[in-house]
């Protein structure tokens, strides 16, 4: 075969598509760098209809995990998928600065404020950290193939960003939307600040349940059905929190539910009717009997004995008083409940608070002064039973409101805070109206959302920490109001910030802005709520990035599915407050990472998958072939042994394009590309199915189905390219004339597809599809990241072989020749020849193929009958049909195509050629019409 082998057209290996992506991908990004690739991008954009995503931005502290990797590839997906459409698509990533986690790791390092370090040097290290975390997180990014402003990114913590904070802030209040209170809220012990309902989390604890006895002090104003007992009479409440005790102001009832007087031994007790036995069953009380009934709105006005303390309390009516558990009654307690709180104001009850935010009582607190509460509610329990006031007690595991920082159970605890109100302006209604108006994907978002606004009380805004954007506002000593002129004030703040950074609050002496009206206010020391910094993001990103400018809202938020409690709802309210409109046109969620059994990522049990330890092993396109192949509709598995079949399939990919750019070298569009009219027949059905598969490739772009778009690439580089149109075409790219129709047909198809598959991929992929831009012909611009989608021409009605047909057979021919090759009938499929016996549809389908059926069959001869001429020797075929005869062929090898030809040896001049490839080595060249 030497003697020939110059003439094949042997496809080119002269380009680097090897195995080492991992250790190449730096240098790609470097070469983007270097080429200004995400401002060339703008530029290309400007003009061009826009597309805005806004970034979510990831807190900056700690190594990014693989649920950022998820994130950040997605957004990259569908920016890049974006520009594809001809769209300008700006990126610009953001970080949130501010808050706890950054205050307790400076902590660590400088100490607390006040003690070894002031304020504005705590904040001063502060900001040093989290510009440390941010580079080291922006590398990580990078090094992902996510491209965007990354020298110019958004910082909650930035001056102009700070500034716009206080001025979105200033809009709100000026709407009528923000209040201060003296309200209950989540309160962290070990932050030793209020939290906001998005950074609680429930898991379960242990408490101690208790029924306590309240004896009735006025008996005599019992409902005449309540009047026969003997002995003491005492309403009994069911609390698992006997720490809230000592705050107890009340006991409410229910009016509509019905409540019994039991006689219990020597004493009467009264509970709700349904649940007396359940009360003394806790009770260990088997003798008893009701001795009447009565509703609970003829209770209100009993009076109680505290069980402790020298003090009276009321029997009042409240809303929130059920049947579920307990005892029909609830001790009220304003400092330290919402519903107790709802209770106490609408009956002017005290609000006492008697815990410190260190979470001990304080100092004046009979009994328990200096006692942390959770100790205490043993030393509750012990003061009970020695006034006779414990009736039962049992340790019961329940749901409760943790910390999600730190893990540790919270406190209600009544402070003064600031809040935006849900209801005071019509914040709730618009708010939920405005859902409506949002695309939500998956579609069970809106409801998650709807249900949790609907329902959420005040949002707290204010923290009493060091690190963060001021509420920089003004409050009358005396009366507790705001400043009548506050909006105003603000924004002169605000231009403050903008030009010196935030100590130009914290420094400014009140008289600055006040003058003689200084003295009669106190310049508020309370900092923002970090979810308020990052859900103002709509209104502080565009002053500083005009690129991201847009009249409305954002085309897209897309973050994890628990930002339907956090950024989303934040940024959702804080619009509407403004602007009575929601920030974004559509919402994106995805699931939380999991390992292949569903388990949560935890170190402790090992199955953590670190995104840099996947980029340094398999590259950074393979983490991005896994997300995108993923569901991201649910939970994402993820594992080693899920990211190699994420490999093995990426490789047929990435070697479906090595094979076209190898066959495409020496392509030169300009002089050899073929017309659409005279290309051969599977050339133009190949061409005209990739237009098909390209509308639908761009289609799950659009509606973000990312793992559509891998499925329907994976499904044609395998099945219709790799396992049909490219095996069949090998024979004439070689073995034909080099500047043959037959060999510039299928280059001028291979041309149009691999221009398309590139950009198909280039979203998902985009270091190897920037790799293979380097090498394909016609490829004009730097990078297909500056591409749009390829033009191709659109596939015929009507062509005269129905291709998918013939797939079907060869399939089936195949299956048949792989069990002869077994059985050692033949070697190869090319020492076959083929007898097909076909029905009718089937016969007309393949009889127009055909000499060059043995082409696409990949065999030496192939021939049809029909099937009423098969002998009884026919093996049958799993399609139905068509019946084979396959024989191993008794004529000579071509040592040039390695077809079994009887002519093979018929010239003297070429012994050992087939009669084709004398013709295509030393006649005109063959030709051919179909394949």
């Amino acid at each position: 075969m030497s003697d020939y082998k110059d003439t094949l057209n042997l496809p080119s290996t002269d380009f680097p598509m090897k195995a080492n992506l991992a250790q190449r991908e730096p240098d790609m990004i470097k070469r983007w760098d270097a080429l200004g690739l995400y401002e060339r991008m703008c530029e290309l954009g400007e003009g061009r209809k826009r597309f805005v995503l806004m970034d979510g931005p990831p807190y900056a502290n700690g190594d990014i995990h693989i649920g950022h990797a998820v994130n950040k590839v997605l957004k990259d997906i569908v920016v890049k998928s974006q520009r594809l459409n001809g769209l300008d698509a700006p990126y610009v990533p953001g970080w949130d600065c501010h808050g706890l986690p950054i205050e307790l790791m400076v902590e660590k390092k400088v100490g607390k404020v006040g003690q070894k370090v002031d304020a504005a040097a705590f904040r001063k290290a502060c900001r040093e950290y989290a510009s440390k975390q941010v580079s080291r997180q922006r590398e990580d990014f990078l090094r992902l193939g996510v491209i965007g402003d990354w020298n110019n990114p958004y910082l909650t913590m930035n001056a102009d960003f700070e500034a716009a904070q206080v001025r979105a802030l200033a809009r709100i209040v000026e709407r009528g939307h923000v209040q201060r209170g003296f309200k209950p809220v989540h309160w962290c012990i070990d932050c030793g600040s209020s939290l906001a309902e998005a950074e609680v989390e429930y898991q379960d604890k242990s408490s101690p349940a208790i029924d306590v006895r309240f004896a009735v002090v006025n008996p005599d104003a019992l409902p005449a059905d309540l009047s026969a007992g003997e002995g003491k009479v005492s309403v009994v409440i069911w609390t698992t929190t006997p720490w809230t005790l000592p705050a107890n102001r009340a006991v409410a009832v229910h009016s509509e539910l019905d409540y019994a007087l039991v006689q219990a031994g020597a004493e009467c007790l009264i509970v709700a009717a349904e649940l007396v036995d359940d009360v003394m069953q806790r009770a260990g009380v088997d003798d008893h009997r009701v001795i009447g009934t009565a509703r609970g709105a003829e209770l209100i006005g009993l009076k109680l004995q505290h069980p402790f303390y020298d003090r009276q309390v009321p029997l009042l009516h409240g809303d929130h008083v059920s049947l579920e558990a307990g005892t029909g009654l609830v001790h009220i307690a304003p400092a330290h409940g919402q519903e107790d709180y709802q209770v106490g104001l609408a009956n002017d009850l005290p609000m006492d608070n008697p815990v410190g935010s260190n979470g001990c009582y304080l100092p004046d607190t009979e009994l328990f002064a200096g006692e942390h509460v959770w100790p205490a509610n043993i030393l509750v329990v012990e003061a009970l039973e020695e006034r006779d006031g414990l009736l039962a007690m049992a340790n019961l595991s329940h749901s409760y409101p943790h910390c999600w920082r730190h893990k540790t159970p919270l406190i209600f605890r009544a402070t003064p805070q600031w809040f935006i109100a849900m209801d005071k302006a019509g914040l709730r209604d618009k708010a939920v109206e405005e859902i409506g108006q949002v695309a939500w994907t998956p579609a069970w978002g809106e409801n998650r959302i709807r249900e949790m606004v609907a329902g959420r009380p005040d949002w707290c805004i204010s923290r009493q920490r060091s690190w963060g954007v001021p509420i920089a506002v003004f409050v009358d000593k005396q009366e507790q109001e705001l400043h009548p002129d506050t909006p105003r004030l603000m924004r002169e703040v605000a231009d403050r910030i903008e030009a010196e950074g935030l100590e130009a609050w914290f420094d400014l002496d009140p008289a600055e802005l006040l003058g003689d009206q200084a003295g009669q206010y106190d310049k508020v020391t309370d900092i923002l709520d970090v979810w308020f910094d990052s859900g103002v993001v709509h209104a502080c990103v565009p002053p500083s990035h005009p690129a991201v400018q847009t009249d409305g809202p954002a085309d897209l938020y897309l973050e994890g599915s628990d930002q339907h409690r956090g950024w989303f709802q934040s940024s959702l309210l804080t619009s509407v407050a403004m602007h009575e409109r929601a920030p974004y046109k559509a919402v994106l969620t995805h699931g939380f990472t999991v390992d292949e059994q569903g388990r949560k990522m935890s170190k402790s049990q090992g199955n953590v998958v670190a995104p840099q330890s996947v980029v340094k092993q398999m590259g950074a396109d393979v983490l991005r072939l896994w997300v995108a192949a993923s569901d991201y509709r649910g939970e994402i598995a993820v594992s080693d042994e899920l990211l190699k079949r994420t490999a093995d399939a990426y490789r047929r990919i990435r070697n479906t394009l090595r094979f076209m750019l190898g066959n495409l070298h020496g392509f030169d569009p300009a002089q050899h590309r073929v017309t659409d009219e005279d290309m051969l027949a599977l050339d133009r059905w190949v061409v005209g199915r990739a237009a098909e598969m390209q509308g639908e490739i761009q289609s799950a772009y659009d509606h973000f189905e990312f793992h559509r778009v891998y499925q329907k690439l994976h499904n044609f580089c395998v099945v219709d390219l790799g396992g049909f149109y490219l095996d069949v075409i090998k024979d004439r790219l070689y073995t034909t004339q080099a500047d043959s129709l037959a060999r510039r047909s299928s280059q001028t198809a291979m041309y149009e597809l691999a221009h398309a598959l590139v950009r198909w991929i280039a979203p998902v992929l985009s270091f190897t599809a920037d790799e293979v831009w380097q090498y394909l012909p016609g490829a004009g611009s730097d990078s297909v990241l500056l591409e749009t989608w390829h033009g191709l021409p659109p596939s015929r009605e009507k062509e005269a072989l129905d291709w998918p047909v013939v797939m079907t057979v060869r399939d089936a021919v195949k299956k048949q020749l792989e069990l002869c090759r077994k059985e050692g009938v033949i070697g190869s499929s090319l020492d076959a020849v083929v007898d097909l016996y076909c029905e009718p549809a089937l016969l007309e389908a393949l009889e127009g193929l055909k000499d060059e059926l043995r082409f696409v069959l990949i065999t030496s001869e192939a021939r049809v009958h029909a099937a009423e001429d098969r002998p009884a020797d026919v093996d049958a075929t799993e399609l139905q049909g068509l019946s084979l005869k396959v024989q191993a062929s008794s004529s000579n090898k071509c040592v040039r195509c390695w077809h079994r030809r009887a002519d093979v040896g018929s010239n003297a001049q070429h012994p050992e050629l087939c009669g084709r490839c004398i013709e295509n080595v030393a006649g005109n060249g063959e030709q051919r019409a179909y394949a």
